[in-house]
């Protein structure tokens, strides 16, 4: 049985959110348990808001729910990677994924 390790994150686990097709990156957010226990119990992506201190069901204004596909657990068990499928952007600026700028811009470091 896994045990996250919520003492560790301060009581909000890191979620990196993927899109379950594509694979791409779609957003960064923060779980705590009641989210993650709503997540589990409805299929559908809840996190903790840190500047409203709220629950926040994904896509409940926008329409753009994520159907949560698989949850996985990293080896320090203090963040966690989630598959869906997205009904509509992800970024609330309307782009499928809030990763769309590049640092410096116009920079490529390789």
């Amino acid at each position: 049985m896994i045990i996250l390790d919520w003492e560790k994150a301060n009581g909000l686990i890191t979620t990196v959110v993927q899109d379950a097709t594509t694979k791409q990156v779609l957003m960064v957010a923060y779980m705590n348990q009641e989210s993650l226990a709503k997540t589990m119990a409805t299929g559908e992506a809840w996190f903790w808001s840190r500047s409203r201190k709220t629950l926040w069901h994904k896509g409940a204004t926008s329409g753009n729910i994520q159907t949560v596909k698989t949850i996985a657990v990293d080896c320090d068990a203090d963040t966690l990677l989630v598959t869906v499928d997205p009904a509509g952007p992800a970024c609330h600026t309307g782009h499928i994924s809030c990763f769309y700028r590049h640092y410096p811009e116009g920079k490529d470091l390789t």
